[in-house]
């Protein structure tokens, strides 16, 4: 700590401004507004000590956090203006209370932008189910599919009691066919519980999901037993 004692006094004997001012310097020059003339000066000193360097390190942690949690998210105005406020460097009687501003503000703006991003994900996303019968083949069985909209494509999540599970080179396998019975492979298992999958066509178009029983022989097509059948309810009719 001694360096940045040493620092501050330097700068207050010269007549410059008290310690907190050059806190917020250090504030300034992490976000690349400190002005021209005084970012050499500063620079110079902090590579003479670890102890400035240090509080750099922390205010350009602070802020990278700021930005990378809004990136994708953009908070309500009144709190970017609020948050914005905060981070301006001010006069205060307690330099140390100064310094820590910029990392607790970083971490409370991360958080909210945070739960906005997964409130707002949750409300928006779009989601279709499917219940899905046996058929002659698996008396007994069944399952429910939730379909989820997500940037990566459609990601399903099954779940099927009454299946066998199947090994030694046989398997499930999961299908989405649309009105001219073009089949989309999306994933293999081997039993029902808790299966997610994956889809590239929308199921707004391939309306039907079905489940068939499959072998590894090297024929990529559809075996057509199929152990499970349901419609994906769009809501379109």
């Amino acid at each position: 700590m001694e360096d940045v004692r040493t620092f501050w006094t330097m700068r207050r004997r010269r007549g410059e401004e008290p310690e907190d001012q050059g806190i917020a310097e250090l504030a300034a020059l992490a976000d690349g507004t400190l002005a021209e003339g005084r970012r050499a000066a500063l620079e110079a000193r902090i590579a003479e000590s670890p102890e400035l360097a240090e509080q750099l390190a922390e205010q350009r942690q602070g802020i990278a956090l700021v930005r990378s949690a809004g990136a994708g998210v953009e908070a309500p105005a009144a709190l970017r203006a609020r948050i914005e406020a905060q981070r301006r460097p001010t006069r205060s009687p307690s330099a140390r209370r100064l310094r820590i501003v910029v990392p607790a503000t970083a971490v409370a703006l991360a958080l909210t932008v945070a739960i906005v991003a997964i409130v707002g994900s949750a409300s928006s996303a779009q989601q279709f189910h499917a219940a899905l019968a046996a058929t002659t083949l698996t008396a007994g069985a069944k399952g429910d599919a939730t379909l989820t909209k997500t940037t990566s494509g459609w990601r399903i999540n099954l779940d099927a009691s009454g299946l066998p599970r199947l090994d030694g080179g046989r398997f499930y396998e999961a299908w989405l066919k649309n009105r001219a019975d073009v089949l989309v492979p999306i994933g293999t298992f081997n039993e029902g519980e808790d299966v997610t999958l994956w889809a590239g066509v929308s199921p707004k178009d391939f309306t039907t999901l079905t489940i068939t029983r499959e072998r590894a022989d090297g024929d990529q097509a559809s075996s057509g037993e199929k152990v499970l059948v349901g419609k994906v309810e769009t809501g379109s009719g």
